[in-house]
């Protein structure tokens, strides 16, 4: 039976484990035509994330705790092989200026994928700016972040995993988040990946993630997984 190796973690959450390399190799092996190519560590890969998190805000209630969601995203994005840039407190175009400028990073060239985060309030439209209110429309639409990153405005990262992670209300659906412990759906995804990366691809991943809610009376914080167009299995092989 093959075990997962692990690595020493201060985060809470628990360790992330390793997967060794013969389960790396059997895997590519086996499922060669069926899986996207990962590269080994390297200096020539150069694998990148990007972390906005909004948490002071002009005319909306500050998103206590969510310092913490960024600090356990950062640390395990790095583990995973990822230089993490973080941004906070921007307006909606300011935001989507990062997303541009991020999406034209040379690094993806020599990248196997990337992942970007984004954590703030949201309405049913989209993702509040800093600046957002009733009055105020510092909004920053879903198809604008997915736009960003797609084969004409990001070519380095054709036909590479790229994974988007929302962190906010949408309308009815409420993100509970603990002042002290962070969001619960970001517990709940560094939770999995940390013990289930070595060994399951990124769908099957989000499906345990949102397994962890059934037990959650109101279902209004269920996580939700939105376009997805992968056409093979991500595995992550983390330490790989």
């Amino acid at each position: 039976m093959v075990q997962a190796k692990e690595t020493t973690s201060c985060e809470p959450g628990g360790i992330l484990k390793l997967c060794p390399l013969d389960q790396v190799q059997r895997i590519q092996q086996e499922k060669a035509s069926e899986i996207y190519p990962i590269k080994k560590k390297s200096s020539q890969r150069t694998r990148l994330a990007l972390i906005i998190c909004n948490i002071e805000f002009e005319n909306l209630s500050k998103r206590t705790g969510a310092e913490i969601d960024t600090k356990n995203m950062t640390t395990l994005l790095q583990d995973l092989g990822y230089s993490v840039e973080v941004r906070g407190d921007l307006t909606a175009p300011d935001m989507a200026m990062e997303l541009k400028s991020f999406a034209a990073r040379p690094e993806h060239a020599s990248a196997d994928s990337t992942f970007v985060v984004l954590m703030s309030h949201g309405i049913r439209e989209g993702i509040c700016g800093k600046k957002f209110s009733k009055d105020v429309n510092d909004l920053l639409s879903i198809d604008q972040i997915f736009k960003s990153l797609n084969t004409q405005n990001c070519p380095n990262l054709k036909d590479k995993p790229k994974v988007i992670i929302i962190q906010a209300c949408r309308g009815d659906n409420v993100s509970w988040r603990d002042p002290t412990k962070g969001s619960l759906f970001i517990i709940a995804l560094i939770k999995n990946l940390k013990e289930y990366a070595w060994s399951c691809d990124l769908e099957e991943l989000f499906r345990k993630v949102r397994s962890s809610f059934e037990h959650i009376v109101s279902r209004a914080q269920m996580p939700t997984t939105e376009r997805v167009t992968f056409t093979k299995a991500f595995y992550l092989f983390p330490g790989y």
